[in-house]
């Protein structure tokens, strides 16, 4: 008798199988491994409104997946569910008591404060979360939001729609001044892949690059300077946020910081929106305390409509899509299959409860 290994953790013995036989051995341990796992997705419409394919996810198991969750459909959705996949749609400690088949969480982004990890550790459930996917395209949106505030690209692009240019006497039309960024000083505040990645492209424009975080000055590359918040705050022509949201970042960016900005600073913000208090920079920017502010993420998605900073005075936001580049989403999807197919062969990658 021999032993073929078909698929990780089952094997068939035989005598000198053919190899039709062998394939179909193997297709059908791997069928049956895959009924042996039931896999929901609660909100995939963020992640894949189409234009990517699941397949890779739907071979590891009985796969469902639902466009949107509210927090009152998730026991029903996920009742069987010993693998579940999240976005934004939380998982508390109470529902997860009520989710006694639940194994693995995979969220389906970077930050995880979605879901109670230790809740989960306590239950014996893994949860893993996706790193450094949208790092390029989160700089991207860094830059995108910065340029169109030094060019006033906006305003100028409507000035020529609404005839201003076409009425004006000279081949040129300048709506409003507008600026260089070489030469100015930009703070980034917390430096992981993300604000790396900014470091590096902020150089490339010749930026003075001021960097608030815990790593060492030989930690860093030669053109990044390391300083303290204060110092980041008082100096910088642009601040841009790359920390994660914990008690301490809380509402980081108020009343009380931004008075050490300088009046010609520009506040950008394509972390986590509760790191700044929308009032207070709201209030400063209406009040002309500072330039600007570039916004991808606001304290409650989708915002209320008298959410402060959609009316104030030289703020411009973006609906949280600085991650959502198609190639960031394709690697994100890549990463979170890699990340079940891991578990299942019981060895977990990117664990944030261990």
């Amino acid at each position: 008798m021999r032993e073929w290994k078909v698929t990780d953790g089952y094997k068939v013995k035989a005598d000198e199988l053919s190899w039709e036989e062998l394939k179909n051995a193997t297709e059908n341990v791997i069928e049956e491994k895959r009924k042996s796992h039931r896999i929901v997705v609660l909100d995939g419409y963020g992640l894949n409104p189409g234009d990517l394919s699941w397949e890779g996810i739907e071979r590891m198991g009985e796969f469902t997946v639902y466009d949107r969750t509210s927090v009152d459909e998730i026991v029903s959705r996920a009742a069987l569910a010993d693998i579940v996949l999240t976005n934004k749609t939380p998982l508390s400690a109470t529902t997860l008591e009520q989710l006694p088949h639940l194994r693995y969480i995979g969220v389906l982004a970077t930050g995880y404060n979605i879901v109670d990890v230790e809740a989960a550790k306590n239950r014996g459930i893994a949860v893993t979360n996706i790193p450094a996917y949208s790092s390029e395209s989160v700089a991207q949106m860094v830059f995108a939001h910065l340029l169109n505030i030094a060019s006033d690209v906006a305003a100028h692009s409507q000035c020529v729609k609404s005839g201003e240019w076409a009425d004006c006497k000279d081949f040129t039309f300048q709506k409003s001044p507008i600026f260089e960024i070489a030469g100015k000083n930009i703070g980034i505040i917390g430096f992981g892949n993300i604000g790396s990645t900014v470091a590096r492209i902020a150089h490339a424009f010749g930026m003075n690059v001021l960097a608030q975080t815990s790593k060492k000055k030989d930690q860093l590359p030669d053109y990044v300077t390391p300083v303290t918040l204060e110092t980041l705050l008082a100096e910088s022509d642009v601040i841009t946020l790359h920390c994660p949201l914990t008690d301490t970042t809380r509402n980081l960016i108020n009343a009380r910081t931004i008075g050490l900005m300088k009046p010609s600073a520009i506040v950008i913000n394509t972390g986590r929106g509760p790191l700044v208090n929308e009032q207070d920079l709201a209030d400063a920017l209406n009040e002309g305390r500072i330039k600007a502010a570039g916004v991808d993420v606001l304290s409650q998605e989708p915002p209320r409509k008298d959410n402060p900073l959609i009316h104030a005075r030289n703020c411009f936001i973006t609906p949280h899509i600085a991650w959502a580049t198609f190639e960031a989403r394709e690697r994100l999807m890549k990463i979170a299959t890699d990340n079940i197919r891991q578990y299942l062969e019981g060895h977990t990658v990117n664990q944030v409860n261990i």
